[in-house]
């Protein structure tokens, strides 16, 4: 059962007086995100970016108008889904530098008045981590209940069948079988990304060792990933429900509704907040996928609430696509989309919740070639338009790298080799 530390519902908060205007840093700061290996090569070595990159690259980003650099996953990782398989969370890849190297891009930026941003990757490790090896031992193991591992079906061929209908991100079920124990474990994303069972005491302890140890080093916040999918839902036997089926040609169903803002997941932000971030003066803000409505918003963000600054929504980003499948274009419905911007700046602005107001990060396409026109003729106008639309929104504003020179994507006679990401690779 859930155990609320600030147990407001959306009803009390909206009796409380809107401290939306009230001013603070990490609502007025500019963030400018940072994916490393593409970034800049700063040992002009081995053509991969690297922290010595961004530190040379500072003075640009402090004329640029930046307060805050957001470093995307640059942990020691297999790299399987470029970072977001994490193999140890506190030390920095050879390949991007050290932790030395990032200690001074710390000292760096502050002597810019400047501060950095990391990403926290926590609802999932690598399958590589230490904690996941040891976990998979055997059922006797003192990690395995940090991951979430039950027995699967049996079919009526007698074939082994994982323990419900769930499929995974990167398509296929999200369980994968373990032969030396007969069990099957989560893994909502690929079966290199375990996820980490948050119900467990001793794997929240640790998370918040490794957000300690950080913010102890200056580093000022995190982009949280997927936070609203670390509480999925259980049967009252400890099992996880099938999904209901959506899709009726297809194995495997979407479950998002049994994995994103599960029955515990404010519980599990706000006991991260007062054990940890509520220590530091912090910027944060949570990818809360499949948050579509502002009321989803409000418990995440609302100071009263003690759990994060703001979040992600995927709200106008889906209005011409899928989060499920999104690599399925749909045609943008202009009043659609400026509907969708309307809901969330009219609703923000009358309660206490705030929004990250980002059109472009590593996960979505150039804007300029999404939402506008990237050919020579009108290139330059139109990345001029999306930035002063995206400048005159409320809720602290995120750049990402190349956003500020009108980047467009890449060509559309480029192979599917040229592909690297796990989705494309997954869709075949």
């Amino acid at each position: 059962m859930s155990k609320l530390r600030y147990p407001l519902s959306n009803a009390d908060l909206a009796n409380l007086q809107s401290s939306y205007s009230k001013p603070a840093w990490w609502k007025e700061a500019v963030v400018y995100q940072i994916w490393p290996a593409s970034f800049l090569n700063g040992n002009a070595q081995d053509g991969v970016g690297d922290l010595g990159g961004v530190i040379s690259k500072l003075d640009y980003l402090k004329d640029l108008g930046a307060d805050v650099v957001w470093l995307s996953p640059c942990y020691e990782s297999p790299d399987k889904d470029y970072g977001y398989d994490v193999a140890d969370y506190k030390k920095i890849a050879d390949r991007y530098g050290s932790n030395q190297q990032l200690e001074q891009l710390i000292a760096e930026l502050k002597k810019r008045g400047m501060k950095l941003m990391m990403d926290l990757i926590v609802n999932h490790t690598s399958s590589e981590h230490a904690w996941f090896k040891e976990s998979l031992k055997g059922k006797d193991s003192s990690k395995r209940d940090w991951y979430i591992w039950r027995k699967g079906k049996v079919g009526a061929n007698g074939e082994k069948l994982p323990p419900n209908n769930w499929v995974a991100f990167f398509t296929g079920p999200a369980w994968t079988y373990d032969e030396a124990s007969d069990e099957w474990y989560l893994c909502i994303f690929s079966p290199w990304q375990p996820d980490l069972n948050w119900e467990n005491p001793a794997v929240r302890e640790a998370v918040h060792d490794v957000a300690k140890f950080w913010l102890d080093k200056g580093v000022a916040g995190f982009r949280m990933d997927v936070i609203n999918e670390i509480s999925k839902t259980y049967n009252a036997d400890g099992s996880l429900p099938d999904a209901p089926i959506t899709e009726p040609h297809s194995k495997y169903q979407p479950a998002v509704s049994l994995f994103c803002d599960g029955p515990r997941v404010h519980e599990f932000i706000q006991e991260l907040g007062e054990k940890v971030l509520s220590k530091y003066d912090t910027i944060t803000v949570g990818e809360t996928p499949h948050a579509k409505h502002p009321d989803i918003l409000l418990p995440w963000t609302h100071p009263a609430r003690h759990e994060l600054r703001s979040c992600f929504t995927f709200d106008l980003h889906d209005q011409d696509g899928d989060q499920q499948w999104p690599l399925i274009p749909k045609k943008i419905h202009l009043p659609h989309f400026a509907g969708i911007v309307n809901k969330w700046q009219t609703y923000c602005h009358r309660t206490s919740a705030w929004l990250a107001n980002y059109f472009e990060n590593h996960d979505q396409a150039r804007t300029v070639s999404r939402w506008a026109s990237d050919s020579a003729e009108h290139r330059k106008t139109a990345a001029r338009m999306i930035s002063l639309f995206q400048t005159s929104l409320s809720g602290s504003l995120y750049v990402y790298q190349g956003q500020e020179i009108g980047m467009k994507n890449i060509p559309h006679d480029w192979p599917i080799e040229e592909y690297k990401d796990v989705a494309t690779a997954a869709s075949g």
